[in-house]
């Protein structure tokens, strides 16, 4: 019996102690100098209590801070040796495995039933290490270029001044970013809002990459089709449920989990040979794109099922890191900008968040052997070398240390052209796949509540805005302007809040006035100073120099693209 098993109270339960080991005298009365007197700063148990609470939380997830999770196992039943030699995604292999799911635009305490996408990734642990996809439940995002994804973010979020979401802030945005449309039409359609997290489906998004033993690359797409079938809601439906929970998702997975009923999804690829990819009429790495199932149709893998729930929530969803660097042999990248960025962001965002040492935590920690030559510091928490021999603690070394893999090294991937910041919009044709979207898969219903949705995300933004937003929707199809701009003036004209699957009402602020916030430099403060001391004395000398310093501050706000007299949103810079 273990040592810590043996050590019990009187009552028989487990004996507290201190986090050294020590047994715990007294956990309901403060060490104090006499029954009224202060607190003694030798109470060490007080003190070792307060420390650990304020040291609870860590820093929230910038995007996809909300989030679920549960284990489960991802079991393969098709044939794609052809494709890959990754030993997971051999017939017949079962990987264990970690899935999480989450909101991306609202915080930790936000509600589950807001208009938005939901993040959908899997860290799988494979006998080759860990392989993370992380995806969406969408195939598409916003921007295809990383350079945009922090304006994006910014744009978002909550306005740095009135902390409130912004609306505005997002279509001025989004109106100056074409590329955004076919994230925003899915967003705005009925999937924009799963009734659930088993009702919807999981998406690379991502182009991958996956070759063989024979050292052929192919490119690859990842789905997760849900079997628990696709629901979604309305924004009314979603805004009464909330209004009796926030938690809903998150309650639903579990207790499904808990009675036996395991959510599954059908795991399938598409596949494009990199000839394909050289003939392909739009860039195949763009993540704003889809690849048409007609010309590279689904092919079955296998299925995940989650069958276990976080023993806690903490260790199992909170600190899991997913990385989409975590690749093992047979999988590989691709040259999508938005995934090249993202190789280095997941990881330095979780170094962060969790501390250098994220991957030694348990719910990231490997199931294989790891050797390597890393050494001390604050990355390694167990101590010790790793590289299989204390005297092998450099590379290379005469003494059986870890030793290179050669056969694990990824196929070369041809590149050409020149080196500089290529214009990410040109040659790009941001409407055709939204326009068959829009005309050719959503029914007429459908098109009605998009209509319906997307309007309701512009009651309060700007005219001016509006209309460019407007332009881009007439370029994808004179209808789907037309429908919004229905919908819209009926909102407006009925002048009442409605259901908008949004964290907004109509008094929510979208902007505030520079000119109330524009406070002078400290320059400008000592001549004010100065013109106040001097004003006293010579009167008419004062004057003088307070016109300057007001028409400076002018100077500044006429710079900045704004008229001190109103507060619309600025012409755009672009």
């Amino acid at each position: 019996m273990a040592p810590h098993q043996q050590r019990t109270s009187t009552g028989g339960c487990p004996m507290m102690t201190s986090t050294a080991g020590a047994p715990w005298p007294n956990n309901q009365d403060t060490k104090t100098a006499g029954s009224r007197g202060p607190v003694l700063l030798e109470d060490y148990q007080l003190i070792e209590k307060l420390a650990h609470q304020n040291r609870e939380r860590i820093p929230e997830r910038t995007v996809h801070a909300k989030g679920w999770g549960a284990f489960g196992r991802l079991k393969i039943t098709g044939d794609i040796s052809k494709f890959t030699c990754a030993k997971c995604l051999q017939k017949g292999k079962e990987t264990p495995l970690l899935a999480r799911f989450s909101t991306v635009a609202g915080e930790a305490g936000g509600a589950d039933l807001e208009r938005d996408l939901r993040g959908f990734s899997l860290k799988m642990y494979t006998e080759e290490g860990n392989w993370d996809m992380v995806g969406n439940n969408t195939p598409v995002f916003f921007v295809r270029d990383p350079s945009k994804f922090p304006d994006f973010i910014h744009a978002l979020k909550r306005h740095p001044v009135t902390h409130q979401r912004s609306p505005t802030a997002l279509w001025d945005f989004w109106s100056l970013s074409p590329e955004a449309m076919h994230q925003i039409t899915i967003l705005m359609s009925d999937r924009g809002l799963p009734a659930s997290l088993v009702n919807m489906n999981g998406y690379g998004s991502h182009t991958y990459s996956l070759w063989n033993d024979k050292g052929e690359r192919f490119w690859v797409k990842f789905h997760f089709k849900t079997q628990q079938g696709i629901k979604n809601l309305t924004n009314a439906e979603a805004e009464q449920i909330t209004g009796r929970s926030r938690d809903t998702c998150g309650e639903d997975l579990y207790n499904r989990i808990e009675r036996g009923d395991c959510p599954k999804w059908s795991f399938q690829i598409q596949v494009m040979t990199m000839a394909q990819a050289e003939e392909c009429p739009f860039d195949p790495f763009d993540l704003t794109k889809v690849w048409p199932h007609k010309d590279y149709p689904m092919i079955e893998v296998g299925e995940i099922k989650l069958t276990r729930n976080p023993e806690s929530y903490f260790s199992d969803v909170e600190q899991a890191a997913f990385s989409p660097n975590n690749v093992v042999p047979g999988i590989g990248y691709s040259p999508d900008r938005m995934l090249q960025a993202r190789l280095f962001a997941y990881a330095d965002t979780h170094r962060y968040r969790l501390g250098t040492h994220y991957e030694q935590l348990p719910v990231n920690k490997p199931r294989c052997p790891v050797f390597h030559y890393h050494r001390d510091g604050p990355m390694n928490v167990e101590g010790g070398l790793q590289s299989g021999n204390p005297n092998a603690y450099y590379e290379p070394n005469s003494f059986g240390g870890a030793a290179e893999k050669r056969s694990a090294e990824e196929p070369p991937v041809p590149v050409s052209g020149e080196a500089k910041r290529h214009d990410h919009r040109e040659s790009y044709d941001d409407f055709e796949q939204v326009r068959e979207l829009y005309s050719k898969t959503l029914s007429q219903e459908e098109r009605g509540r998009l209509h319906n949705n997307l309007a309701g995300s512009l009651v309060g933004v700007p005219k001016e805005i509006v209309e460019r937003a407007f332009a881009l929707l007439h370029r994808i199809h004179p209808d789907y302007e037309s429908g919004c701009r229905k919908e819209l003036e009926g909102l407006l004209s009925a002048g009442e809040y409605a259901p908008n699957g949004m964290p907004v009402t109509l008094e929510t602020p979208h902007t505030v006035n520079p000119a109330k916030l524009q406070k002078p430099t400290i320059a400008e403060a000592a001549a004010e100073s100065s013109t106040s001391t001097s004003s006293a004395s010579s009167g008419s000398s004062g004057s003088h120099h307070q016109e300057k310093a007001s028409s400076k501050k002018k100077g500044v706000l006429a710079w900045c693209g704004h008229n001190s007299a109103t507060a619309g949103a600025p012409e755009p810079s672009r």
